[in-house]
């Protein structure tokens, strides 16, 4: 066989890993997609059963998700302060405990479902500021646009997309927040691009996401339930030091927050995560 009709003829096994690595992107990004407009229709619906409360996860039950959300670090005051429907339980901490949001500020809400911390955002950066919130599930989108029309936060607007590609413009952002979402992309290398690229210089990250503290075993990483789960997808903290930094921020700071496995070890139940994965806070600057 020559080598130009070869598998490895020039262009083609590469071809073939590209092609194939879009296949398993999109497979993901169909799964959590799906997973995550069950959340949206259980939380809107008075009738559903319920999902499981978890990052991934919702209860129609309302006690439920206020103590979820007081055991991520929201008040009983940020849980008053947000439409009905806006909290539905989800995340793995509070990002704006880190953000240090000022009025007039900009700030951008990846992965917003329904609206939550944008919500709580726009009530610290008042009128003169905006609230941008960007999610790839049309149900939460709507969810959240209904939300904020309910409530009249005419500085917060819902924009459907995908955090890989942004439907921002370039230099847009003073703050970029995120709750439990990051972890959920398979192109977290692209995710922090995009971020250095709508955030203003000088401007910020302030995000909760879920870490990998050692490496998953195989058969955890391909189970798309624990990846839409917020766990199978996490990423070691010296990855997401190296995507970062070379995306080009400064400043980077990851805090692991151990006592979040209090709450981690609900999400899948006799898997032993915890053994894998912590909640974090994740810090950086754009120069």
């Amino acid at each position: 066989m020559s080598e130009q009709s070869s598998c490895c003829a020039p262009g083609c096994c590469g071809d073939e890993a590209v092609s194939q690595t879009h296949k398993e992107n999109d497979e993901i990004r169909n799964k959590v997609r799906e997973t995550y407009a069950k959340v949206a229709e259980a939380s809107s619906n008075s009738k559903s059963t319920g999902i499981e409360a978890s990052c991934c996860g919702v209860s129609d039950d309302v006690d439920i998700n206020t103590l979820n959300s007081l055991r991520l670090g929201y008040s009983n005051d940020d849980l008053k302060n947000v439409p009905e429907g806006a909290d539905m339980g989800l995340g793995c901490g509070n990002p704006r405990a880190i953000a240090g949001l000022a009025i007039g500020e900009t700030v951008v809400d990846l992965g917003s479902g329904g609206g939550f911390d944008a919500f709580l955002a726009a009530r610290e950066v008042g009128e003169s500021g905006k609230v941008i919130g960007v999610d790839m599930t049309p149900s939460m989108i709507s969810k959240a646009r209904n939300n904020a029309e309910k409530a009249k936060f005419e500085s917060v607007e819902f924009r459907l997309g995908e955090i890989e590609n942004l439907p921002i413009a370039d230099n847009t952002a003073d703050v970029i927040i995120s709750n439990c979402v990051i972890n959920l992309s398979p192109n977290k290398a692209r995710v922090f691009e995009e971020a250095f690229r709508i955030l203003k210089s000088g401007g910020r990250l302030a995000i909760s996401d879920v870490v990998a503290s050692c490496e998953l075993p195989e058969e955890m990483k391909n189970d798309l339930e624990l990846y839409s789960g917020c766990m199978s997808g996490a990423s070691i903290i010296h990855e997401l030091e190296s995507f970062m930094a070379t995306a080009g921020f400064n400043d980077i700071k990851i805090t692991p927050k151990d006592e979040s496995k209090d709450f981690i070890k609900d999400w899948a139940p006799g898997r032993n995560i915890t053994e894998y994965v912590v909640s974090a806070h994740i810090e950086a600057v754009k120069p």
